[in-house]
């Protein structure tokens, strides 16, 4: 899959994005919400290398796309895609960008794209993704896409030595087809 916005190109990691992946990744302001942290360059490159495998053909996997800034290829972020067990038609996304691109608008552009694609070539029926309540702007960012807060789940995960927190935003192909981009 590679799609393309304005600003910006979300297509497969690389093998020479292993520094820059493990640079934002291993940040302890990014890691703090997230399930996968690399503990080493190696890590980070090998994690690139099991992508080379995945493949929307298989069932209850992820899929990690590269984000790119389009004038120069710059890696600025990853955005994670599960495929649902079951043909159901539900996905599940999680998006992280550098600390150094954020504050620009790149994630939402990137989650347009991704709405767009899963509803009108995948026909999605729903996309939903999880968070960690204490990060105010993912959840800023999905509502202002339409996604809704369906759950909220109590110390339900641990991350690294901490139980935390789940919250659900979900959004349905009727709901996102009313909103600006679905129109």
């Amino acid at each position: 899959m590679e799609l393309t916005t304005t600003r910006l190109r979300l297509d497969a990691l690389r093998e020479n994005d292993a520094d820059m992946l493990f640079h934002y990744r291993s940040d302890p302001e990014v890691a703090r919400y997230q399930g996968w942290r690399p503990v080493s360059r190696d890590e980070a490159s090998d994690f690139i290398a099991s992508q080379e495998r995945a493949s929307l053909d298989i069932p209850d996997s992820w899929l990690q796309f590269a984000i790119r800034l389009s004038t120069d290829g710059t890696l600025i972020g990853d955005l994670g895609l599960h495929i649902p067990a079951e043909a159901d038609g539900s996905y599940e996304f999680g998006i992280t960008i550098a600390p150094v691109h954020q504050g620009n608008g790149y994630a939402r552009e990137a989650v347009q794209a991704l709405l767009t694609w899963l509803f009108l070539t995948l026909d999605a029926r729903r996309v939903h993704a999880s968070i960690d309540p204490r990060n105010l702007a993912s959840a800023a960012l999905l509502r202002s896409l339409g996604m809704r807060q369906e759950a909220h789940f109590r110390e339900s995960l641990k991350v690294g030595d901490e139980w935390v927190d789940d919250v659900i935003f979900a959004l349905l192909a009727r709901e996102w087809a009313l909103t600006d981009t679905g129109r």
